[in-house]
């Protein structure tokens, strides 16, 4: 289609979304003299839907005038919001979509983003009956799309406004960091867990292996979703390593894959599953998770959580006498500072040496006759 603006082009295009279902992306791009002078896109369930918007925009944008109206679009917060997951060329995490859409369904995303000030900011985040290090979360989320909103697409969504407000929500405590944990299991609690666990696999052979995870949660300081995500393709034995995929890091989660080094209980637990090609632990981290709440729940162990074996596996190398640098290559951590807290020691040497769980998940291989 031709209008006085130069040559306009709609495309429609289906895609699957992360629930599988389908969404139809309607986009308008206007040309002048070859050359792009603006786009505009939208998302339907049907394609029909999509069709029915193409032709009406395509004939809006046909009268004059329009394209010079269009370029001082005002979205709503929740239109931007979808333009940002849709055009973000980095894959979003989960947590941070499931964050962005429910700021779409809040009075907030219905906002013009004219109309979207630092008051409106603090009385969404007030709005949250979640904990201050929730909201933090909810704010820094939503910062990455205020972001790029003005300068990236011309949309009047002010970023000052943000940082006023997240300075207001800190002055008044409903931010806050994480508090930092520094819950260790006591030997006595493992073996309570390791035993309640090897009677339920007793019972449910198909169910996790939930002493060998524990184990290597200790033994390799890897969080749940880490450990879960490790294919045999992504070990090197000869050199006691493993690639770890989507790393955690605060600035980049998705696709930042490191190797990290595996202390050799680890590589021996890794080496007794059955598995021998795709994941090491072929199982969901909401079945692992749950089943290590229920257990502490069910034997009566107060504030203990599978993340919590990282930190009794790191603290364990500082206490075998590593360096930071040697810790960092097995955690993963690419700050050293991070680490400090764990050099607070409460006891000398492998409290973990000759224990018997090791043997349980992992029996030592028969030295063949010579």
């Amino acid at each position: 289609m031709v209008c006085s603006t130069g040559e306009t082009m709609g495309t429609i295009s289906a895609r699957e979304r992360k629930d599988k279902s389908i969404g139809y992306t309607a986009q308008i791009r206007l040309k002048e003299g070859g050359k792009v002078v603006y786009t505009e896109s939208k998302t339907f369930d049907r394609r029909q839907a999509a069709q029915s918007w193409l032709d009406k925009r395509e004939r809006e944008l046909a009268q004059p005038g329009a394209l010079e109206s269009a370029a001082k679009e005002d979205p709503t917060l929740a239109d931007v919001i979808d333009r940002y997951i849709r055009e973000s060329r980095r894959a979003i995490g989960r947590t941070k979509e499931q964050v962005l859409r429910a700021i779409q369904v809040a009075p907030i995303g219905g906002m013009t983003c004219s109309r979207v000030g630092s008051q409106a900011f603090v009385q969404f985040a007030q709005s949250l009956k979640v904990k201050p290090q929730t909201v933090e979360n909810y704010m820094s989320h939503l910062a990455a799309v205020v972001h790029v909103a003005r300068p990236a697409w011309g949309y009047p969504l002010d970023e000052k406004q943000l940082v006023d407000a997240r300075t207001v929500l800190k002055k008044l405590g409903a931010t806050g960091k994480s508090r930092q944990r520094d819950r260790r299991p006591t030997l006595d609690e493992l073996d309570r867990i390791m035993t309640h666990f090897g009677e339920v696999r007793a019972r449910r052979p198909a169910s996790a292996p939930m002493q060998a995870l524990t184990a290597f949660a200790i033994f390799s300081t890897r969080r749940l979703e880490e450990m879960l995500r490790i294919a045999h393709e992504d070990l090197d034995e000869a050199h006691s390593r493993v690639l770890v995929r989507d790393l955690k890091h605060p600035g980049q989660k998705i696709g930042n894959d490191v190797w990290c080094d595996l202390p050799p209980e680890a590589m021996r637990i890794i080496k007794a599953q059955p598995t021998k090609k795709g994941r090491i632990f072929p199982y969901t981290n909401d079945a692992v998770g749950a089943a290590f709440t229920r257990a502490c729940q069910f034997l009566a162990i107060e504030d203990l959580h599978l993340h919590d074996m990282r930190h009794e596996g790191t603290s364990r190398l500082f206490e075998m006498g590593l360096t930071i640098p040697h810790v960092a290559a097995v955690t993963g951590h690419r700050s050293w500072s991070s680490l400090k807290r764990y050099t607070h020691l409460r006891h000398t040497g492998d409290r973990f040496s000759g224990w018997k769980w090791l043997g349980v998940v992992a029996p030592p291989q028969a030295t063949p006759e010579s």
